[in-house]
């Protein structure tokens, strides 16, 4: 495993909550906190974009992918609905994510909470090469559900 330098800096209103970390020694996400003032109730089929206190610079060539959490999912119907969200390289403002509620009940965000995971990735750039056809393939054009599965 590589460890990445990512520079951070934590905004006003997170001064108190911990960084970003790892709960495992194997896991790939690192849980991001609420930096909310007050608690944020989330009503049924709402969204809401929560603030997490903290602007990072990250290296050239990565990304930070912002993720739900697991046991959120799951357990209260708590998702992302652009995930995965991409922080760029280049961007400077405050990390927030956009928290959905998909479940009938409302939810309540509290200062702390955690409430996303961050995977820092590699970035490979596309680089488009025009042609005049494809190689065939079994599946050709098919798609949705095509397979059969």
């Amino acid at each position: 495993m590589t460890n990445i330098d990512v520079r951070v800096h934590r905004l006003p209103h997170g001064a108190d909550l911990e960084l970003p970390s790892y709960a495992t020694a194997g896991a790939a996400g690192m849980d991001l906190l609420a930096a909310v003032a007050k608690p944020v109730i989330i009503p049924p089929l709402g969204r809401v974009l929560i603030p997490t206190g903290l602007s990072i610079a990250l290296p050239p060539g990565f990304e930070l992918q912002i993720r739900p959490r697991s046991g959120l999912a799951l357990k209260y119907g708590i998702t992302l609905p652009n995930t995965p969200g991409t922080i760029d390289e280049d961007y400077r403002g405050e990390i927030q994510v956009i928290v959905m509620n998909a479940s009938e009940e409302r939810f309540i965000v509290t200062r702390g909470m955690r409430i996303a995971q961050a995977v820092l990735a590699p970035v490979v750039r596309a680089v488009w090469v025009e042609v005049e056809s494809l190689d065939e393939t079994a599946r050709g054009a098919g798609g949705f559900g095509s397979t059969g599965r």
